[in-house]
């Protein structure tokens, strides 16, 4: 079986591209130097077919040792986190990023020249299509439409710009993913998080599920949410993801590709909100709202064309936001008592 190593292995899609691998029975090489979360266990640590390097994928002599004996790299390495990082680490998620995938790439292009990788299948961001003004967002538009205001969603395009480029260059293959809106577990506190009020609760802002959970779970009430409410999301389950990274990342037609990965449903922030709510509370207790300001960065609508996806890889994400919350819900109830959100 083809071995795959795996950066950014221990961070929230990572774990679940991890376990899809694992699933399918790759062997897998993970990469992290716990910059976000600190160390934290997985359900895959003691796996025998996955192997853990703690190290920084800034250091390209690293990597490209490790590349040496694999036959594929998932680059998922990166700094993020939800609307507050794009203006607390405006700087660093451009510059750290960029550092992260030059050096990456530089390791994918010795390695391939080497003879054993295959190719390279990076993680970009839905965020490359932040000033677009029409939607779907299909495949393609992200060279078309202005580029990204914030430095995170630029950076991102940036990534899509390595990807080709070392293809036009020295011919490394590629494919481009764009994970729209991950929701799941094991996404835990992050390290650098900064504390900002909302109403009489203190979050670290991380992304907007956890934090509307987190709002009901300590009794807000009204429950604050940024802006009018009307911005729409494709909220997708991180294992659907996965299973479309690893779909793209072993389909020959996805070779020298790009694909929107992403459920083809749509939902507003009121309609989440009252998704949560009634989860939580029942349908008995009337939701009431606070509209707070919202961030410069928080894009009034990101929409896929997710046929690309379906038509070429046979990908479709199908897990319900209902199906997704059942499973969330609980999963951050017990990680607030284990003070870990």
């Amino acid at each position: 079986m083809e071995t795959v190593l795996v950066s950014g292995s221990a961070g929230f899609i990572g774990g679940y591209i991890v376990e899809e691998l694992l699933r399918r029975g790759y062997d897998v090489v993970g990469i992290d130097n716990y910059s976000k979360y600190g160390r934290v266990e997985k359900s895959y640590d003691n796996h025998p077919h996955y192997r853990l390097q703690q190290g920084d994928v800034r250091e390209t002599k690293l990597m490209v040792e490790l590349l040496s004996d694999c036959d594929h790299f998932i680059a998922g390495a990166a700094l993020i986190g939800g609307i507050s990082y794009f203006h607390t680490y405006a700087y660093d998620l451009l510059a750290e990023n960029e550092r992260i995938i030059a050096s990456s790439t530089d390791a994918a292009i010795a390695a391939h020249k080497a003879g054993r990788l295959k190719k390279v299948t990076y993680m970009s961001s839905s965020m490359v299509f932040e000033s677009t003004d029409t939607w779907p967002s299909r495949e393609g538009d992200e060279r078309k439409v202005p580029p990204p205001l914030s430095s995170y969603g630029f950076q991102k395009l940036a990534v899509e710009y390595f990807a080709r480029a070392a293809w036009d260059q020295y011919q490394l293959p590629y494919t481009i993913l764009r994970p729209f809106n991950c929701v799941g577990i094991g996404e835990s506190r992050a390290l650098g998080d900064v504390e900002i009020d909302s109403g009489n609760v203190k979050l670290a802002m991380s992304h907007v599920v956890p934090d509307l959970v987190q709002k009901v779970l300590k009794g807000q009430n009204p429950l604050h949410i940024l802006g009018e409410g009307n911005q729409i999301r494709h909220y997708t389950y991180g294992a659907d993801l996965a299973r479309g990274i690893v779909d793209a990342m072993s389909h020959p037609a996805a070779l020298n590709e790009d694909f929107n990965l992403s459920t083809a449903q749509g939902n507003t922030v009121i309609e989440l909100a009252e998704a949560i709510w009634r989860k939580i509370k029942g349908p008995d207790v009337p939701l009431r709202l606070v509209h707070d300001p919202a961030f410069e960065y928080d894009v009034q609508r990101r929409v896929p064309a997710v046929d690309k996806a379906r038509d070429v890889l046979g990908f479709e994400a199908t897990t319900t936001l209902d199906e997704m919350l059942d499973e969330v819900v609980p999963w951050i109830e017990q990680a607030m008592k284990d003070g870990t959100i």
